[in-house]
């Protein structure tokens, strides 16, 4: 944590604080946890985001979308994490896309894989998915269960693989703050749906990302508030953090 501890609370409320704050929070989160190997990018791959509206992030061009265009991407972690990629790495020639869609759980990703996912024959598929599967359920407009979101989570990805055996995976973990739309009624029931995430990632030897881990440690220089307002949908500061702690688990 001492890397952290140089940057000022005053800076990490600054656009540009975060930038430094992104980079010391995913450092230190990464020297303490083992992670799985990371993504191999090579020349001319497909990067494919995929989830709910975290990751959706109010993209538009929904009908005729591109990849590596702004407008496609939305404002959320994908577009900062695909922006760094394609500005450092132009000589890769990388293909970026998001299909991430605004209140889906496990069974709709499956119900629309074909077109959003596999048509795409990505070489890395990135999925973040699991908050709805809570939050609908406790709103009661769903009935699943933490066994149902790991079960479809695990059929979800064998599939992928008898499709494109090849495909790197990248398990991203669900996350809340405790503010806004979260209170105590979340737990512990959320805390099982992180462990399945790690474990729905372990079996399918993917990279996983921590995300919980690191809104949790940088708790300590903003309230929830500053990262997530309504406990589950990120700030631009939120964002920059998920994606500077993505990036360093793709890159390594």
């Amino acid at each position: 944590m001492d890397i952290i501890k140089k940057i000022s609370r005053r800076q990490i409320l600054s656009s540009a604080g975060i930038l430094g704050l992104g980079s010391a929070l995913s450092k230190s989160l990464y020297a303490s946890t083992p992670q799985a190997k990371p993504t191999s990018l090579k020349k001319n791959a497909v990067i494919l985001f995929q989830g709910d509206s975290i990751t959706d992030a109010r993209r538009q061009n929904r009908d005729t979308p591109k990849a590596n265009d702004q407008t496609s991407m939305g404002g959320g972690y994908a577009s900062m994490a695909a922006s760094a990629l394609l500005n450092s790495m132009p000589e890769l020639n990388l293909s970026i896309l998001n299909r991430g869609i605004s209140g889906n759980k496990v069974h709709q990703l499956d119900a629309r894989w074909e077109k959003d996912c596999l048509s795409h024959r990505p070489d890395i598929l990135s999925i973040l998915i699991g908050v709805n599967d809570i939050w609908h359920g406790l709103q009661g407009k769903y009935d699943g269960t933490v066994q149902r979101y790991e079960d479809d989570f695990l059929a979800l990805l064998d599939r992928t693989r008898k499709a494109l055996p090849q495909v790197q995976l990248v398990i991203c973990e669900p996350f809340v703050l405790k503010c806004g739309a979260v209170n105590e009624r979340w737990f512990p029931e959320f805390d099982r749906y992180r462990e399945s995430a790690r474990k729905v990632a372990d079996q399918n030897q993917a990279t996983f990302v921590p995300f919980q881990e690191m809104f949790d440690r940088a708790l300590s220089y903003a309230p929830p508030e500053h990262w997530a307002r309504d406990g589950v949908h990120p700030s631009q500061f939120g964002s920059a953090l998920m994606a500077d702690t993505w990036l360093r688990a793709v890159r390594g």
